[in-house]
């Protein structure tokens, strides 16, 4: 592979100025959009040598034949003219949306003669207002039948609305109190236009203002002894206190924003959208993100605003993110220009704020993982995966059953290994297996130890396994049973015996090619072998000088990523299980400190570590402990 491009633009083509760049490949498709405040020295960074790119960057430019740019007056031209051809194009190589699901909205059609609100998923009406997402229909209905007591705006058809203006006579809902009845005139349009108005102002988050009106006037009509009209004021402001009760003052009672909580790892990310307004979380938004090049969490907060807010009509005054990008500032006036008036991009440092942004981020990490694992137990795409891998990793066939391990250790102490198997895409919790490593010299050798005694089993086929004794009496030919034969035991194969198609490590070059070194040693080349780089989510295999590079959206490396995860998830469980037995085991030398003291220690002290520093004086305020009981402890502890 050459180390230059063929297309890189000559010294001092590209200008220093802003821009917008698209990466085409031979075909013209357009690969990849990016932004550059200088677009030099942007590109610049691109056409570095190949070996010191991000694999994946990588595998874009080598995938490209061209790249163009377009020089843009400022900086915020930029940010627009990114966010156009992103979204005309649909380049592969940018991040991509998916809407865990159709979010149902409501919307009041302000463009009609009589405006209506309604329930819908359609973004697309002319004139329309919209309030939400909501995370469920009933919750919209809810909602809506809460508010129209306190503001009976309509909510009829458009059909049923010309019917009743032909016939002068109020739709169902005029009839029942539910609609002020501008079809049959019992408001006029000004009128019922003035309820509608309130009703949008008071979603927006004016809340308090009506709240404290309606209270001033049901006092008024209740002083002047218009008992009537107190109780419809009354009515609306149970209405308005209904709806305010579903969802709680999570900041101040004035504030309107967005909050975004982004969970991520190196191929995807998970986004809660929390809308807030007059302090109240109003709707919700889920939305994945599937990387497909390397990407920075502010610059993934750039792209996620940028995809929020560009064909958005509401825009509040401040949004709060995990992370500011780095062009803040030029997004605040691309903001602006959308809201009119000033918009603020806040990191949530402290108080209440952070308090909802650790709650936005606790749900992105489960939205991810929910993502993933609906991923990987499905069928069709597990099936997807082993099919891919076979075709990746050169495989004579799916390898349907892999066996991944990865090396723990403690500073070079309390080496372990594990082993975990995934039989058809799923894993196999039984078959698992850990062990533990005496001595090693490195996380090479550890690896090359724990091969060889995993791969010594394959080689005694005829022994049994001693958890699975089957005895059977023998059977003659006639197929019915002699309860005096012969009872003969039948030797099961060992569950180790089974022969993987794949073997799976933890790591880079190295490791593979201690585990290559391992399946010669043992004479089994035969079976497949490659490691995953956790950093950049590389393909290695033995004798390569480049990993394999699978794609991001991959059902295959989604399937290796689990494995690599779980192996390492059962590896520092097993290395956590011996070193609190351990450190048991040391203290229970200790005489007179049994069982109960010991664990009574240990969770005093929260750890080993600040257990094996505590003076005397400390160990002694623990609960049963006494002052010759506690200098003994510390006095073990100091010589092991």
């Amino acid at each position: 592979m050459a180390d230059v491009l063929a297309y890189k633009p000559r010294p001092g083509e590209i200008p220093t100025n802003p821009g917008v760049y698209r990466f085409r490949d031979a075909d013209g498709r357009v690969l990849y959009v990016g932004k550059a405040k200088n677009l030099r020295q942007r590109l610049s960074n691109y056409f570095a040598p190949l070996r010191t790119l991000h694999e994946r960057t990588r595998r874009m430019v080598t995938t490209a034949a061209s790249v163009e740019w377009t020089v843009v007056p400022t900086d915020v031209d930029s940010l627009q003219l990114e966010y156009m051809w992103i979204k005309e194009f649909d380049p592969p190589f940018n991040v991509r949306y998916k809407d865990d699901k159709s979010y149902p909205f409501m919307a009041v059609t302000l463009g009609d003669e009589a405006p209506r609100v309604i329930v819908t998923r359609n973004r697309k009406i002319p004139g329309a207002r919209y309030f939400g997402p909501y995370p469920k229909v009933w919750a919209v209905h809810e909602t809506i039948d809460l508010m129209v007591k306190a503001f009976p705006i309509r909510t009829c058809s458009d059909s049923s609305y010309k019917r009743a203006m032909q016939t002068g006579r109020p739709c169902f809902p005029g009839q029942i109190g539910k609609c002020g009845g501008p079809c049959s005139m019992t408001v006029t349009i000004d009128e019922h236009r003035a309820m509608v108005d309130d009703f949008v102002a008071f979603m927006s988050g004016g809340d308090e203002r009506f709240t404290r009106e309606l209270t001033t006037r049901m006092l008024a009509a209740s002083a002047a002894m218009d008992y009537e009209a107190a109780a419809k004021y009354r009515d609306k402001l149970s209405a308005i206190e209904a709806v305010l009760g579903k969802s709680a003052l999570v900041l101040a009672s004035d504030e309107d924003a967005d909050l975004f909580g982004i969970a991520e790892d190196e191929l995807a990310a998970a986004v809660q959208h929390f809308v807030i307004r007059g302090g109240r979380v109003r709707g919700v938004r889920a939305l994945t993100i599937e990387k497909e090049i390397d990407i920075s969490g502010a610059d993934l907060v750039d792209q996620v605003l940028q995809r929020a807010y560009g064909d958005a009509q509401d825009v509040p005054r401040r949004i709060i993110v995990p992370s500011l990008p780095d062009d803040a500032a030029e997004l605040e006036v691309w903001l602006r220009e959308r809201r009119g008036k000033k918009v603020e991009i806040a990191v949530a440092q402290r108080g209440q704020r952070a308090d909802l942004m650790r709650t936005a981020t606790l749900n992105a990490q489960q939205a991810l993982i929910r993502y993933k694992t609906r991923r990987t137990s499905d069928y069709v795409a597990r099936t997807q995966a082993l099919t891919d891998l076979q075709d990746a990793l050169g495989m004579s066939e799916a390898p349907l059953r892999i066996e991944c391990f990865d090396i723990s250790h403690l500073g070079g102490t309390n080496v372990v290994a594990s082993m975990v198997v995934f039989e058809d895409g799923l894993p196999r919790k039984d078959q698992y297996r850990s062990f533990n490593i005496p001595e090693t010299t490195d996380d090479t050798d550890s690896m090359y130890q724990v091969l060889r005694r995993r791969l010594a089993y394959l080689d005694r086929p005829d022994e049994a396994d001693d958890r699975l004794p089957t005895v059977l009496p023998t059977v003659p030919v006639s197929g019915e049973i002699d309860i005096d034969a012969e009872v003969v035991e039948v030797k099961r194969k060992p569950r180790f015996a089974y022969p993987p198609q794949l073997l799976l490590v933890d790591g880079g070059q190295p490791q593979v090619e201690a585990a290559a070194r391992a399946l010669r040693d043992a004479g089994h080349t035969e079976i497949a072998v490659c490691g995953i780089a956790k950093r950049l989510e590389e393909i290695w295999l033995p004798g390569e000088d480049f990993p394999v590079i699978l794609p991001r959206t991959s059902e295959s490396l989604y399937l290796l990523q689990r494995l690599r995860d779980e192996a390492h998830r059962f590896a520092i469980t097993h290395q956590r299980k011996r070193r609190r037995n351990d450190i048991s085991s040391v203290l229970s030398e200790v005489p007179g400190l049994g069982a109960s003291r010991i664990k009574v220690l240990l969770k005093h002290f929260g750890s080993v570590t600040a257990l094996r520093g505590a003076a005397p004086s400390e160990i002694e305020e623990v609960q049963g402990i006494g002052p010759v009981l506690a200098q003994n402890i510390h006095t073990h502890l100091s010589t092991r």
